[in-house]
């Protein structure tokens, strides 16, 4: 009896799984994700959009269709494709901008900064209203964005705390001596330094030279742009900057800052300058116009993550975070092969590294498109180191910001030996091997031994002589040469612009250019994104193991039923499919000096 209740109860949750549970979650996924690329509530003739920038930021727009269910902020992309509208959109009078309290990518901060001048130069007007600086990693990169918006405003009785640029890392060799654990790892080369905190109890003399470099980099190039948008000579910013912590009126005083309100405030002034009837508007709201024309096709693939080998799945569709699977971008770049639209392809690269193997596979599709004649021209985010920059060595061209995270030619691998640790507390590992004696080399008992160690250090220095000679035929270097700038130094963009890793500085739209150029296309030009954001029905299909068919005919049975959700999810679906048959047109773009 006790075994029928227990089966009648699983099968009566099994149903509401399936009744109610699944097509809840499909109904309100599909909803959302057509209402993203359906038109959202009508723009008014004279709007002030207001962009919220401290929910943080991604580089790209999510893979995932769910996302959205997690509370993420938006992306540097989508943000800089709607600024880029909302410039020539007469609806638009101006942007408002709230800014994040704390530091935030470098990288991603010049993107916006450029879409700021951008939008500026159409004679439109922008205020960034901050509620305070607070030293938080890159605040400095935070307040050289705020600096490009042209006008600055800071809350009554906020700080001013943006001083220069920290980072603090944690080192684990103490702990890990004090309680039996060994790191037993191999690094390619002295600047690889990602496993350090395991290896020692301070910054080796290469792994803090690497940190200063990048930091002062990034810092310098910060300031000195800021001091050109407030039109200040950038000694005297430097001694505005480090003679702090201010108060909101002593920043005005020494000209970081324009003016001191609240946001209320801030957001009237702007207001008036829009014109009579003008009206805030949330920047997810606007819903930019409609552009057409004839020009050629460029193909958008987008890489933002840890680089992975597969297609992804098995996971929740409602984690956040991105990673970069090897089949799926490949697929991307042999879909723009046989696409005969696509003159060239722009591969935007926001990864700090991942599977050497993954990343081969990647590089092959990359070659592929090149030799099929389609010029490929990689754009940085916030980064594009080790694996990053493997994916991105053999471009035709690569544009990153002076503060990308680059580089970082090496790749370290090992295990931790917990033998001793797990000893302590009276557990013993024991091991049980057939074969050669290498099958056993990555057991956590004991360290690798002698025979181990050679044929572990042959493989690291396999993979590590491939990259370099990667990165030698795709920067038409001599391997010599390249191993003088590998070691596993990460540099920024403006330092490998320097060092010939890097061809020019710039962002997402200076790609463009250098595509156009490439592929001989003048005027304007459509983007096509490929391998983009999946929809809901295939990331519920990997999340239940039901075919997309199937549970498009679920959604479709709802909507013959009469489920106004249904109803509301099939027609925006209908119209959005309807607009992608299109593709976004866009004018050439103004340069505008930095």
């Amino acid at each position: 009896m006790k075994q029928f209740l227990l089966t009648v109860a699983g099968v009566f949750v099994g149903l509401v799984l399936f009744m109610v549970v699944i097509p809840t979650i499909l109904i309100a996924g599909l909803v959302g994700s057509a209402m993203k690329s359906a038109e959202g509530p009508a723009t008014p003739s004279a709007a002030v959009l207001q962009l919220d920038l401290r929910g943080g930021l991604s580089d790209q727009e999510s893979q995932n269709p769910f996302a959205a269910f997690g509370g993420g902020g938006d992306s540097v992309i989508s943000i800089i494709e709607k600024l880029k509208a909302a410039g020539a959109d007469d609806r638009v009078k101006g942007v408002f901008v709230r800014l994040p309290e704390g530091g935030m990518s470098p990288a991603a901060a010049d993107e916006l900064a450029q879409a700021f001048r951008r939008f500026r130069a159409t004679g439109k007007p922008m205020i960034a209203h901050s509620q305070g600086l607070y030293p938080s990693g890159a605040v400095t990169s935070t307040y050289m964005l705020a600096a490009s918006s042209g006008e600055v405003w800071m809350q009554p009785g906020a700080a001013f705390q943006a001083t220069g640029m920290a980072v603090e890392d944690m080192f684990f060799k103490r702990l890990f001596d004090k309680y039996g654990v060994k790191a037993d790892f191999e690094q390619r080369k002295e600047f690889k330094n990602a496993v350090n905190p395991y290896l020692h109890d301070d910054y080796t003399p290469a792994h803090k030279e690497a940190q200063l470099s990048w930091m002062g980099s990034i810092y310098r190039t910060s300031l000195v742009t800021a001091a050109s948008d407030r039109k200040i000579a950038p000694e005297e910013m430097v001694r505005a900057i480090e003679g702090g912590p201010w108060s909101a009126d002593q920043a005005r005083a020494r000209k970081l800052i324009d003016r001191v309100g609240q946001v209320k405030e801030a957001s009237d002034a702007l207001l008036s300058k829009a014109g009579k009837g003008a009206k805030l508007v949330d920047f997810d709201d606007y819903s930019p116009k409609a552009q057409s024309g004839s020009g050629q096709t460029i193909a958008v693939i987008g890489a933002e993550g840890a680089i992975m080998t597969g297609a992804g799945g098995g996971g929740s569709p409602f984690g956040g975070e991105e990673t970069v699977w090897s089949d799926e971008i490949a697929n991307a770049f042999y879909e723009a092969i046989e696409d005969k639209s696509v003159k060239a392809i722009v591969f935007r690269v926001s990864s700090p590294g991942g599977s050497d193997t993954a990343s081969e596979q990647i590089l092959s599709a990359v070659k592929a498109a090149r030799a099929a004649g389609k010029p490929v021209v990689v754009s940085m985010g916030s980064y594009a180191a080790s694996g990053g920059y493997w994916i991105s060595s053999q471009a035709d061209r690569i544009v990153a910001q002076p503060t990308t995270l680059t580089g970082s030619i090496g790749v370290y691998g090992g295990k931790f030996v917990l033998g001793d640790a797990l000893g302590r507390f009276g557990v013993d590992v024991r091991e049980t091997r057939v074969g050669g004696e290498y099958a056993d080399a990555f057991g956590t008992q004991d360290s690798f031994n002698q025979a181990q160690r050679a044929a572990f250090a042959g493989w690291m220095d396999t993979i590590y002589n491939g990259f370099v000679q990667r990165v030698a035929e795709g920067r038409k270097m001599s391997p010599d040469k390249v191993r003088e700038l590998a070691k596993g130094r990460v540099w920024t963009g403006a330092q490998a612009q320097q060092l010939g890793l890097v061809d020019r500085l710039g962002g997402f739209y200076d790609a463009v250019d250098e595509a156009k150029t490439l592929a001989g296309i003048k005027g304007d030009v459509k983007l096509k994104m490929i391998g983009g954001p999946k929809s809901p029905f295939e990331a519920l299909e990997r999340m239940f193991g039901v075919s997309s068919t199937s549970i498009k005919t679920l959604a479709a049975a709802a909507w013959v039923f009469g489920d106004p959700r249904a109803e509301a999810a099939m027609d925006r679906l209908a119209q959005a499919r309807l607009r992608e048959r299109g593709a976004t047109v866009l004018a050439p773009t103004p340069q505008l000096a930095r």
